[in-house]
């Protein structure tokens, strides 16, 4: 069940203080373009997977990077072992499975990363993630999102679509750990401590975007999970198809 380069473990069926700015400033080139928007690069990882570091380490080197939006979602399926992850979620095991059967794949995996919902690479992999941020640099749709906060209220504004043309998209909400030092015990990395960046505590749809210009007032509670920032994605097939748009509050970690 485990590999030195990914670690499958399971198979089924197929079937968001104020908001930081991020600049649009457009280039010529995949390879040089900023984009309008912070491309999402989510990362499945797990505690008691050994060929997890590499990945986490790279997560946490995209996580300084002002182009993208980079999240670490632990998942609870290595809990069986023998260490339960301290961080994992079962949401964010929900959230790769859902990947997983929009993209038709057999099963899930770590460390998985997922690029702007679009493309799924081995998370370890450094220049095939490249390749794949690259990518959607050349090719993607953008839609602006601010975010803007009080003690008690979260304020979001989705912008209209760039076509002009009718859209269905979910607005996804994550609760952020800017980051996270652990101490593993036991299991397959037990001894070693490890700091996860951008952890993803919480994850919440918080309504549809349909290609008009949209606001929506949340309640901007600190109870429950622990974070200390708030990503807004918005997502199109379902909410897991290609993100159009994203943006983060708070500072991340560097």
């Amino acid at each position: 069940m485990r590999s030195r380069r990914y670690c499958v473990l399971e198979s089924f069926g197929l079937a968001a203080s104020f908001a930081l700015a991020l600049p649009a400033n457009a280039g010529h080139s995949a390879s040089t373009i900023k984009p309008p928007r912070p491309i999402v690069v989510e990362l499945f990882t797990s505690q008691g997977c050994d060929s997890c570091p590499p990945a986490d380490a790279l997560l946490a080197q995209l996580s300084a990077r002002r182009d993208l939006l980079a999240l670490s979602l632990p998942v609870t399926y290595w809990d069986m072992m023998g260490w339960k992850d301290t961080l994992a979620s079962d949401a964010n095991t929900h959230r790769q499975k859902e990947y997983a059967q929009v993209m038709g794949r057999g099963g899930i995996y770590t460390p998985q990363i997922i690029v702007d919902g679009e493309t799924d690479v081995v998370g370890s992999r450094d220049q095939a993630v490249q390749s794949a941020i690259n990518a959607r640099m050349g090719d993607m749709q953008s839609v602006t999102v601010d975010l803007a906060a009080n003690r008690d209220l979260l304020h979001v504004a989705v912008g209209p679509s760039w076509d002009h043309a009718e859209h269905l998209a979910t607005i996804w909400m994550f609760k952020v750990l800017p980051q996270a030092k652990v101490n593993i015990r036991n299991g397959e990395n037990g001894g070693r401590t490890i700091t996860y960046h951008n952890v993803v505590r919480q994850i919440r749809a918080i309504g549809l975007w349909k290609g008009q210009p949209l606001t929506l007032d949340l309640p901007d509670s600190h109870s429950g999970a622990e974070h200390d920032g708030v990503a807004v994605i918005v997502q199109q097939g379902g909410g897991y198809g290609r993100i159009v748009g994203a943006a983060m509050l708070g500072e991340p970690a560097r």
